[in-house]
């Protein structure tokens, strides 16, 4: 594995949905998530980070190192316990885990930094995003909250957006006695026409050094995985989405050169004179105000 990063990073992600449901409510019925002040779209840092671990997960394919924490369908004991045999703790009872695990901490103080240790260095999404493993195989061992150096923020969209219910239609009738008074069943799908949404996120090379030892190699995947992160997850629910910008500002040093504001502040996204109603990428102008900028600070347009 390469080095860990040296350099503090911010970035900014532009994506959009084309009648689809970008990230469903649901306490609304899993309408699209709207702030009720303002009118614009919500989209989640949780769910943001889920595409990004899927595509992880789907081209590294569990390699070591590599591995995704917090998976569907898997609950997280097991993949402690995958860390709890490497310190020889085999057990497959929970009682005999939770007594191995007691003798090795008596045995080795440092157990729990040995344990935080491993789950970094072979899950992708723990060196990433961090994790809370305080329950780590029912809290015999706590191996705390590890904060990562990538954080996102909520995504937020540039515009209103409005939410249709879109009535459907379906010929396959559930049941035998359904199927006698009627040929068709009804149903109702929420969709956003068109939104442009707009997310912010960090990167502490401090973070990395002290804690996880998110490497420059982890740093190139990340990227290609927020490029990428709607392409392989594609569903007729969330319609036509796509990241249309992935803008990378790199500080020349661990700790920065300027505040984050100043260079999210610099990236101005608004719709064109001459349009009303966005329905498309082409219908919002990206620039960036380069002169805000320090000039020790690299920009990058990855797309």
């Amino acid at each position: 594995m390469s080095e860990v990063i040296k350099n503090r990073y911010e970035f900014v992600i532009l994506f959009d949905v084309e009648n689809g449901n970008p990230n469903g409510d649901p306490d609304a019925g899993n309408m699209p998530r709207i702030d009720p002040e303002s009118g614009l779209g919500l989209v989640t840092d949780v769910c943001l980070k889920r595409k990004i671990r899927n595509y992880v997960e789907t081209v590294k394919e569990d390699e070591d190192g590599y591995k995704i924490y917090i998976k569907e369908d898997i609950p997280l004991n097991r993949s402690d316990r995958e860390a709890c045999a490497a310190f020889g703790v085999t057990e497959s009872d929970d009682k005999k885990v939770t007594e191995g695990l007691k003798k090795l901490k008596k045995n080795d103080p440092d157990a729990d930094v040995k344990l935080r240790d491993y789950m970094c260095k072979h899950f992708f999404d723990i060196r990433t995003f961090g994790a809370v493993m305080t329950t780590f195989v029912k809290a015999s061992l706590n191996c705390g909250q590890v904060r990562g150096p990538v954080q996102i923020g909520f995504a937020r969209s540039i515009d209103p957006i409005i939410s249709q219910e879109v009535t459907i239609t379906r010929v396959a009738i559930t049941t035998e006695k359904d199927a006698e008074n009627k040929s068709t069943e009804m149903g109702r799908k929420s969709i956003v026409p068109y939104g442009l949404y707009r997310a912010e996120g960090y990167i502490s090379a401090n973070l990395a050094r002290k804690v996880t030892g998110f490497s420059e190699d982890d740093l190139e995947l990340l990227w290609e995985a927020i490029i990428n992160m709607f392409e392989n997850d594609h569903s007729a629910a969330r319609g036509k989405m796509a990241v249309r910008e992935l803008i990378v500002f790199k500080h020349s040093k661990e700790l920065g050169d300027c505040p984050a504001y100043k260079l999210f502040d610099a990236v101005e996204v608004k719709k064109n004179d001459d349009v009303e109603y966005p329905r498309r990428y082409q219908d919002y102008c990206v620039k960036i105000h380069e002169e805000n900028i320090p000039q020790s600070i690299e920009i990058k347009r990855m797309i």
